[in-house]
């Protein structure tokens, strides 16, 4: 790429080199990392594997950042695994560690581990560099030179991160070009613009890195965004828009305080409002990283959460599912298909008839509109009681309305449940499905395991598969003050489509039981 390519334009979000031609932009993924010094987090060996596994063949970024050098024992087991698998699979040069400048140290333990590709840890403000290292430039300058040496010398590829290099631009821009002077000089793929603390607001990303880059045309710079003012993902815009080639982004934006930039929310936009430019990441493998990043954290993602959400994709109001069926008045390029989602009409107060009726066609059930007014207007009280109604809710609210007594399909008729110490639990059901009576007895884990493992058997000898848990959540009623009853929340898999049902029991085990025949009903 030339320096003319490279040219800032300040007037338009899309950004194309000289010519036209799309603009490649490097994906690093640091959720093994960065984000893992999310508080409260820490993935197990066998956990990092299977994540880099997924980033890099599933999601493809191109890089991944998988953990700091010296750290522990188990940061060194996790290495070594990510290590051994990538090589075989022709991925080595993708994966990083983080080092220090401190001699050999931080090489040597890379070469036992594996690790070909370093990102070294270096003072990007005076101020870090005079009151932590307590150093002149030129003494931490020659500290890196000889750092990089040794790691050129063994066969380690060199990136530097320049540590609180915002607050450089800021206070001490006079040492960061010198320091940037003399990394020209060094044999270093990439030099690394990390907004420490979040403090940059995406004015002064654009000026600080078109500043840079407009002097140094020739050099790989990528931008590190975190989140705390959360302008994270605006600021990775304004980087990109100001020639930046690589850039630094975690899964669910884990990381330190406030996290990092989010890599769902960063490539969405980048695909929505710089078509100049281009990644390599699969946007409909997002989602599925996320959940299991998800899982593997216990870093719950917000319902809210752009991209990723349990909620970004659902209409709430009447009146937006109503302009859905009139010309798709309330879509936007923001498609939940992208991302191997779908998009969901909630069911509550605000919910009008063009909602329930879009719940009702997913369950291939038609209303008169008499009848479709008393449901909706039953939801509607529902709501107000802050009640919380679900797809899955409706066959049972209708039934209700209409005065409807067909019998459920499937009854857990009875159960007996045992847990005693140094044993497996087990439970005993009794259970009719569609008239036919089956009484069978299973062990599990736990309680609600035995009872899914006997609930199983009955099923095979229907010859008929049960849908696949994917999400078990108990809640109680915040402050404590509740009659003592939990509701279980169960997400079900069937047929690449997911539901929930829920169960409300004083006893959590019963909620579940509670809500698995509200599934077992609507299969």
């Amino acid at each position: 790429m030339t320096s003319q390519d490279k040219t800032v334009s300040g007037s338009s979000l899309s950004r194309r080199g000289a010519g036209g031609e799309t603009r490649y932009i490097e994906i690093m993924d640091t959720t093994l990392r960065d984000g893992e010094q999310t508080s409260g987090v820490s993935f197990s060996a066998s956990e990092k594997l299977t994540i880099a596994q997924l980033l890099l063949t599933e999601v493809k970024v191109d890089r991944i950042e998988i953990a700091s050098a010296r750290v522990s024992e188990g940061e060194f087991d996790a290495v070594k695994k990510i290590t051994a698998w990538a090589k075989a699979n022709g991925f080595l040069n993708k994966v990083e560690v983080l080092t220090f400048v401190d001699g050999d140290t931080s090489i040597d333990w890379m070469q036992k581990a594996g690790a070909k590709v370093m990102n070294l840890l270096t003072k990007g403000s005076l101020n870090h560099l005079t009151h932590q290292l307590k150093k002149k430039p030129e003494q931490h300058f020659a500290d890196i030179a000889a750092v990089i040496a040794m790691a050129k010398k063994k066969g380690i590829e060199t990136n530097v991160y320049l540590e609180d290099w915002s607050n450089g631009m800021r206070h001490s821009p006079d040492y960061v070009f010198q320091y940037l002077d003399f990394l020209v000089t060094q044999p270093v793929k990439r030099v690394m613009l990390p907004d420490t603390l979040g403090i940059l607001i995406p004015s002064e990303v654009y000026a600080f890195i078109s500043s840079i880059t407009q002097r140094y045309p020739d050099i790989h710079f990528d931008f590190h965004g975190h989140n705390d003012y959360d302008l994270g993902t605006a600021n990775v815009l304004e980087a990109v828009r100001a020639g930046v080639h690589g850039l630094h982004l975690t899964v669910n934006g884990m990381g330190e305080r406030a996290g990092n930039a989010p890599l769902a929310s960063a490539i969405a936009v980048l695909n929505d409002f710089m078509p100049g430019v281009k990644t390599s990441v699969v946007e409909k493998s997002l989602y599925s990283v996320s959940k299991l990043v998800e899982t593997f954290s216990g870093f719950r993602i917000p319902a809210n959460k752009p991209v990723v959400g349990e909620n970004v994709f659902t209409q709430t109001a009447g009146i937006h599912a109503d302009g859905d069926k009139k010309n798709k008045l309330y879509f936007s390029d923001l498609m939940p298909e992208r991302f191997g989602r779908q998009r969901r009409y909630a069911l509550g107060k605000t919910s009008g008839k063009a909602n329930i009726e879009n719940n009702l066609q997913q369950l291939g059930i038609q209303l008169s509109d008499k009848d479709l007014k008393k449901v909706t207007q039953r939801i509607i009280e529902l709501g107000d009681r802050k009640e919380v109604v679900t797809q899955a809710d409706l066959p049972y609210i209708i039934s209700d309305i209409l005065d409807n007594t067909i019998e459920d399909k499937v009854r857990i008729d009875n159960y007996v449940l045992t847990h005693s110490k140094s044993m497996h639990p087990s439970v005993t059901i009794k259970v009719t499905v569609h008239g036919d009576s089956y009484e069978e007895h299973a062990q599990g884990d736990g309680q609600y395991d035995a009872f899914m493992n006997a609930l199983k058997k009955v099923y095979k000898q229907r010859k008929t598969e049960l849908p696949l848990l994917t999400d078990y959540t108990v809640r109680i009623p915040p402050g404590g003050k509740s009659d003592a009853l939990c509701e279980t929340v169960i997400t079900w898999r069937h047929n690449n489509k997911e539901f929930k049902t829920r169960g409300l029991d004083s006893d959590q085990t019963v909620s579940a039981i509670k809500a698995t025949q509200k599934m077992l009903n609507i299969l």
